[in-house]
């Protein structure tokens, strides 16, 4: 059995393809869980419990709120702080989820939009990464700390996890499926701009 993974990272700063690494690497990976759930705030704890007894691994929200939660419950665990440069951090949450509101994001920052919210979207994310920085300052061995746009590379990782480095190209998931997202509605106006933001409120 592997030892369990947990990526503790804010959205928008690798996660997906964090999901996408440890796939490829035998994990069974979970992750993002319960972001629609209006009730997810009641659920939290229930709901990461059990999933987390079920998979290997686990990334996206809600796993950034239940670290300290997981430490306990699954001991000799692993956490992967994935960290990115604040400024493009909430550029790209705006833009992605601009006034869409979910409750998770509710539950996280106290209002599900980033979109006139992006002082305390940002101040909220960098008091979660010093937080886990502190929870994890006498225990470097179980923590790694990521910038996936500069150190993200099997090495790190692998390292990290007492894995083979695999004979594949490291994923960067996000940055192809965006500009495949971007050239399919290139051209459609007004309805490309409707399109286009239907598509990333499902992909939520």
């Amino acid at each position: 059995m592997k030892r369990k993974v947990f990526c503790i990272g804010f959205h928008k700063t690798g996660t997906t393809t964090m999901r996408d690494a440890l796939r490829i690497l035998g994990y069974d990976v979970t992750g993002p869980n319960g972001v629609r759930d209006p009730d997810i705030a009641e659920k939290l704890e229930a709901m990461v419990d059990a999933l987390s007894d079920r998979h290997d691994a686990f990334q996206d929200n809600p796993w950034p709120l239940v670290y300290a939660r997981m430490d306990a419950r699954h001991p000799a665990s692993r956490f992967i702080l994935t960290v990115r440069d604040p400024e493009r951090w909430i550029a790209s949450n705006a833009g992605h989820f601009q006034d869409a509101e979910t409750p998770m994001r509710q539950l996280i920052y106290g209002v599900g939009s980033p979109q006139g919210n992006e002082a305390l979207y940002k101040a909220r994310m960098l008091r979660h990464n010093a937080e886990v920085r502190a929870y994890f300052s006498d225990r470097p061995d179980d923590l790694l700390v990521l910038d996936i746009s500069k150190d993200g590379q099997w090495e790190a990782i692998c390292g990290f996890l007492g894995e083979p480095v695999p004979d594949a190209p490291f994923p960067h998931a996000n940055q192809g499926r965006n500009r495949d997202r971007r050239r399919r509605y290139q051209g459609w106006g007004p309805l490309g701009r409707i399109a286009a933001r239907i598509d990333r409120l499902a992909r939520g």
